[in-house]
C-alpha cells in the first residue's frame, strides 16, 4: 500500500490538504489517546509508583528551591513555595512540549513510514501524554495551596519589600486558569507539528532545544519573580534593558496566564494578549510548513 504521503508534492500543497491532516487527526481520536497511554505504561512498566515517579522528584524539587529562595528574597514561605511549584508546573509542560515535540517524527518513524495516519495524530499523541503528566504533577499543587491556603486566600506580597506588589489572593478569578491551560494545549500541537516537521529535516533542532533549556529557564521569572527586580533596582526596575528580560519573553506570558490565577496573584491581560498573538502566529507557521512539506516527513525521518 502506497504511503499517503507519498504522493506528488505538488498536488499535495494546498492548504485544504493541510486542514483534511488537522481535521483527520483530531477525529482520529481513539488511535492518539491509546498511543499516548501506551508511552505512559511502557515507560512505567514494572514500576511500584509509575508515572507518580515524576510527580515526586517535580514535587521535592519545587519545595526545596522554594524553601531555600524565599530565604535569599527575603520572601514568607507561603507565599514563594507556591509560586516556585506553580511556576515548576507550567514550565514543565512548556519545555517538554518543546524537547519531546521536536522529537516527535523521529520517534514515531516507524509508524509515520507504515501507518496511513495523519502527522497530526502524532502531534496529537505528544500532547496528549504530556497531558497525563501534567494532570499527575496536578497533585502537588494541591497539597501545596491546601497547606498555605490561609495564607494565600487573603491579599499578600511575594517578597517582604514595601515597593512589592500586592496580589489579591485566591479567588474566583482562579477558575482563569483553565482557560490558560486550554490555550497551553493548543500551543502545545503546533509546536510538535512545527518543531517535529523542521526536526525530520534539521536533526541539530532537538539539540539546539536542550542545549538552550537551562538558559530559558533561568531567563524566566520561575524561581526568581519581577518583584525582586523591583526590590534590586527599586522604580528604574520597570524602565531600561533588564526589563526585556520577562517583557520579550514569550514563555513568561504563557506561564503568567496559569500561574497567577493558580495562586491568585495579580493578573495583567497584556499576558493573555501577548499569549494569544503568539498561537495565531505559531498556527499561521506551522499550517504554511505542514501545506508544503506534509508529504516530506516520511522520507526525511
Amino acid at each position: 500500500m502506497t504511503h499517503p504521503a507519498a504522493v506528488d508534492t505538488n498536488t499535495s500543497r494546498t492548504f485544504k490538504r493541510a486542514f483534511g491532516d488537522l481535521s483527520a487527526g483530531l477525529r482520529s481520536r481513539q488511535l492518539w489517546s491509546h498511543l499516548g497511554w501506551q508511552d505512559i505504561r511502557q515507560r512505567y512498566r514494572r514500576s511500584a509508583l509509575g508515572p507518580l515517579w515524576i510527580t515526586l522528584s517535580m514535587g521535592i524539587t519545587a519545595i526545596g528551591l522554594g524553601m531555600l529562595y524565599s530565604q535569599l528574597f527575603n520572601a514568607p514561605i507561603s507565599a514563594y513555595v507556591p509560586y516556585i511549584t506553580t511556576g515548576f508546573l507550567v514550565w514543565n509542560f512548556i519545555m517538554s512540549s518543546l524537547n519531546e515535540g521536536s522529537k516527535t517524527f523521529i520517534r514515531n518513524a516507524g509508524l509515520v513510514k507504515h501507518l496511513p495516519a495523519p502527522l497530526t495524530v502524532y502531534a496529537l499523541r505528544t500532547t496528549w501524554r504530556l497531558s497525563i503528566i501534567f494532570l499527575h504533577n496536578l497533585a502537588v499543587y494541591v497539597i501545596v495551596i491546601a497547606v498555605f491556603f490561609t495564607s494565600l486566600n487573603q491579599p499578600y506580597k511575594l517578597i517582604s519589600h514595601e515597593a512589592a506588589m500586592e496580589h489579591p489572593g485566591l479567588s474566583w478569578t482562579s477558575l482563569l486558569a483553565i482557560p490558560g491551560l486550554a490555550l497551553l494545549l493548543i500551543n502545545g500541537v503546533w509546536v510538535a507539528l512545527l518543531f517535529g516537521i523542521i526536526s525530520t529535516r534539521f536533526r541539530d533542532v532537538p539539540q539546539f532545544i536542550d542545549s538552550i533549556s537551562s538558559l530559558l529557564f533561568f531567563m524566566t521569572p520561575i524561581v526568581w519573580s519581577v518583584d525582586t527586580l523591583i526590590a534590586r533596582f527599586g522604580e528604574d526596575a520597570g524602565t531600561g534593558p533588564r526589563t526585556l528580560i520577562y517583557q520579550l519573553n514569550p514563555m513568561y506570558h504563557f506561564l503568567q496566564t496559569v500561574r497567577a490565577p493558580l495562586i491568585g496573584g495579580e493578573q495583567s491581560w497584556t499576558h493573555w494578549y501577548i499569549a494569544l498573538a503568539v498561537t495565531v502566529i505559531g498556527w499561521c507557521l506551522t499550517l504554511v510548513v505542514l501545506r508544503n512539506y506534509r508529504a516530506r516527513v516520511s522520507y526525511w525521518v
